[in-house]
């Protein structure tokens, strides 16, 4: 459906993910052990599973998000 109106899913994507992006900008990984949302959205770092979907898909361990980012 964002084919058919461009203009308005393009506001609507920045309306939801500007907040985001100005968070990773000013505080970097702090912003992700700060904000839940960003965390939740937190793949892999530094070469640790930091998602369970991810973890288990790929038949590997999970490491909890505030762990992998206090090894920063």
């Amino acid at each position: 459906m964002p084919g058919a109106v461009p203009v308005t899913s393009a506001h609507a994507l920045n309306n939801a993910t500007l907040h985001y992006g100005l968070q990773l900008a000013d505080k970097g990984l702090k912003a992700i052990m700060d904000d839940q949302n960003l965390r939740n959205g937190l793949n892999v770092h530094k070469g640790r599973i930091t998602n369970q979907a991810v973890a288990e898909a790929l038949g590997y361990e999970m490491a909890e998000p505030q762990t992998a980012l206090a090894a920063a």
